[in-house]
């Protein structure tokens, strides 16, 4: 009898050794799953939040066919030789892509911290000589601002980044108010660091005032900066340096 009690017992107990395992198991693949979902919602709500790509938002002047401004236009560049100097509502930054728990998202740091002037000369731009204030730079993160500023980059030996502009460029084509693409030359300094960058800007010249956008590709080794790799989140060894100056002519 005692055997019989035992084989059965037995047997009541495999049943409930194996129901547990499956539920380890299961709860093993819902931990996974809930971590590899949630680092891809995290993912999405953090690129959500990246700021646009800077654009124009002064709107060029329509033009007549002979390039002159359409009749009852009141946006007309007049002369733009002098000093332009950087004002309000401008902003700089950066944009780079990192991996988090195996997916991909976009982060971008601003600031309005930007001063500086544009030199214009007979329709050429001869001198651009602008600052950026690195340690103002900040995303929707406190730690990765924090990282950035102490760690990436040593604000507070070199909390300033400047642009200067290498040879002249001509901007004729902007000066009545229309939109023109160029590319300009200069020497970026950043973390210590100077480096020759080169890209492409949009520009727009209309009575007095003007907006000037574009993104500078930039390799985060160039600057002494070694891009980040924590295992949950990599860095891409790429970015941008991203720019929107409106300017006022003094």
């Amino acid at each position: 009898m005692t055997e019989q009690t035992d084989s059965v017992q037995s047997v009541e107990k495999k049943p409930t050794k194996m129901r547990r395992a499956w539920i380890v198991a299961f709860a093993v693949v819902v931990i996974i799953a809930g971590v590899f979902i949630g680092s891809r919602i995290y993912a999405s709500s953090v690129s959500a939040q990246a700021e646009d790509v800077p654009t124009l938002s002064q709107p060029p002047v329509a033009k007549q066919s002979n390039g002159a401004p359409e009749v009852g236009s009141d946006s007309i560049a007049g002369d733009t030789s002098g000093t332009w100097s950087v004002g309000s509502g401008s902003f700089a930054g950066y944009r780079l892509d990192e991996v988090l728990n195996g997916a991909n998202v976009t982060v971008t740091g601003r600031t309005e911290d930007i001063t500086g002037s544009l030199t214009v000369q007979e329709d050429q731009l001869i001198a651009a000589d602008l600052a950026l204030q690195v340690d103002t730079i900040s995303t929707d993160s406190e730690r990765r601002d924090q990282y950035f500023w102490t760690t990436a980059i040593d604000t507070g030996q070199f909390p300033e980044a400047t642009f200067t502009l290498a040879e002249p460029v001509d901007v004729s084509a902007s000066r009545d108010g229309g939109a023109q693409t160029f590319n300009m030359t200069g020497e970026l300094t950043l973390n210590g660091r100077t480096v020759e960058v080169s890209t492409d800007v949009e520009a727009v010249f209309n009575d007095g005032q003007a907006q000037l956008v574009g993104q500078i590709p930039m390799t985060w080794a160039d600057f002494g900066v070694e891009a980040p790799n924590l295992g949950f989140v990599a860095v891409e060894d790429d970015g941008f340096i991203e720019f929107s100056l409106n300017v006022a002519q003094n």
